[in-house]
């Protein structure tokens, strides 16, 4: 079974529709989206049937809907954009996945939406956690595969117990800046669409 693995598309259709099409190229059908999905991109991923999980973005956005503030400019215009279903639909979606028995899927760690898996961000820059941090936030996923995202960052790392985690980079957006935990830049060096193949 082969998966195409999307992350963090922030609403960039036309760059999920060149991932899409290459895939497609490619022979896959099957897609897991690690969520941060945002304005368009909903119908589209519904269309294919992706595997969608919730990032961080995803959440903001129905939590804003129960308790909006002045913080936030973009998510009001957002909301009455995209209309009730769409906002439901995020609200409706898992916080992790297990697929084929053998993918583990989550958008940062199992059990936080903000907290990068792979890289930390105490510099202003990623540099990748070393091995027992990163077990550390695994705890118990016993699947051979792990699948991440909301770094941006195309990563694989491969764990002395045998997994593969795997971070398919951004669809959407291949560079940004936060300044939550502490401010940091973000980038992958290349301004392409990332997707990545998984077979299970």
């Amino acid at each position: 079974m082969k998966f195409a693995i999307l992350s963090d598309i922030h609403g960039n259709l036309w760059a999920l529709t060149a991932v899409l099409n290459d895939a497609k190229r490619r022979g896959i059908t099957q897609f897991i989206n690690l969520g941060d999905v945002l304005y368009g991109p909903y119908t589209l991923l519904k269309a294919i049937a992706a595997i969608t999980i919730q990032g961080n973005e995803d959440r903001e956005v129905y939590e804003f809907e129960q308790h909006p503030d002045e913080t936030h400019p973009t998510l009001p215009y957002m909301l009455k954009e995209l209309g009730d279903e769409p906002v439901q639909w995020l609200k409706s979606l898992p916080k992790t996945a297990v697929i084929a028995e053998e993918i583990f899927a989550c958008h940062s760690t199992p059990k936080s939406d903000r907290v990068y898996l792979l890289e930390d961000i105490a510099s202003g820059h990623p540099i990748v956690r070393d091995e027992a941090a990163i077990l550390g936030y695994l705890d118990d996923i016993k699947q051979p595969v792990i699948v991440c995202g909301h770094s941006h960052i195309p990563r694989v790392v491969q764990l002395s117990s045998g997994q593969l985690i795997i971070n398919s980079g951004s669809v959407g957006v291949p560079a940004y800046d936060d300044d939550i935990p502490n401010y940091h830049i973000m980038h992958n060096c290349s301004p392409l669409a990332a997707q990545f193949g998984c077979a299970a």
